[in-house]
């Protein structure tokens, strides 16, 4: 029996969660025997990223399965369900590691073993800059969502990383605990801020958001060389996950042969699929004789019609 091949998507988040599962076990440990909250909210943050990120591999199968006679479009849009929960799992822990820093803030606290503390935490900046480099190759080369959710996740993580390093720096400096609580409530919010943009982009996706206006403009140009189309109408886009969807009803000159229309469709879904060859097309273009946009008045109330631009 044949053995499927591993997507590089699903090697990113293969990646990803054996990187997160060690970070996990050194900062926890650390962490605590330290009593740094800053490194004891990295070790929850990586917690969960290794949840998140088990959950992007699972996201991702499914996504990749084939359509069926149930989903007949496949499951693309998994893909934005997955990265509208990662974000609400991002900014449920940036809200935590804020409490925990007020709190150290507001009791004290001490924080001790300074010197294993910071050498973990330089140990994991590393590791988490060779992991986003890695994440960041991947999410351009198959433009997936999921994969430039989780390299965007684990970005907020290096900058985290690199404002704990520096806290624990001070604070064996200068002896002040106190910047330990206010540099993990500086990366709290920043993680927070930083979980809106992955949020709003699922979001979006479920929600079928057009194509960038950019590319939408440039499909509109593809369509308005095309010199067998008089006009078209009902122009729609929509994404779900790395599969682009493009439907309009193309007007064609009168008494045009079928198979000269039919190429001319052809030629354009061909024209548009090149814009960008890392996303699947898929095209719905009904081929109209003359501009029946103008019968909106008639259909009213018994089929609901998109007004052209």
């Amino acid at each position: 029996m044949a053995v499927k091949s591993i997507t590089a998507e699903k090697k990113a988040t293969m990646v990803s969660s054996s990187v997160a599962a060690m970070l996990v076990v050194i900062k926890a440990v650390v962490g605590l025997l330290s009593g740094s909250v800053a490194v004891l909210a990295s070790a929850i943050d990586s917690a969960l990223d290794l949840g998140v990120s088990a959950f992007n591999y699972f996201a991702i199968s499914r996504s990749e399965e084939p359509a069926s006679e149930r989903f007949n479009y496949g499951l693309g849009k998994i893909e934005g369900l997955a990265a509208t929960i990662e974000g609400t799992i991002i900014i449920v822990s940036g809200l935590f590691i804020f409490y925990k820093a007020v709190v150290k803030a507001m009791i004290g606290g001490v924080t001790t073993h300074l010197e294993i503390s910071m050498g973990v935490m330089l140990f994991s900046l590393l590791v988490t800059g060779l992991l986003v480099a890695y994440l960041n190759k991947t999410a351009k080369e198959t433009n997936n969502l999921v994969v430039k959710a989780d390299a965007l996740h684990y970005k907020t993580d290096l900058f985290a990383n690199v404002g704990i390093l520096v806290s624990l720096l001070l604070v064996k400096l200068t002896g002040h605990d106190l910047i330990d609580a206010l540099v993990g409530a500086v990366i709290a919010v920043y993680i927070i801020y930083s979980a809106y943009g992955i949020l709003r982009e699922g979001v979006l996706n479920l929600l079928d958001v057009a194509l960038d206006e950019s590319m939408v403009e440039q499909i509109k140009t593809i369509i308005d060389r095309e010199k067998d189309v008089s006009s078209y109408h009902y122009l729609r886009t929509r994404k779900a996950g790395s599969q682009h969807f493009v439907e309009a009803h193309l007007v064609f000159q009168s008494g045009i042969l079928l198979d000269t229309a039919h190429d001319a469709a052809d030629h354009i879904e061909a024209e548009i699929a090149r814009l960008d060859g890392k996303v699947h097309w898929i095209f719905n273009l009904h081929l109209d004789p003359i501009d029946d946009s103008k019968r909106d008045d008639e259909l009213e109330g018994l089929v609901h019609v998109v007004p052209s631009d």
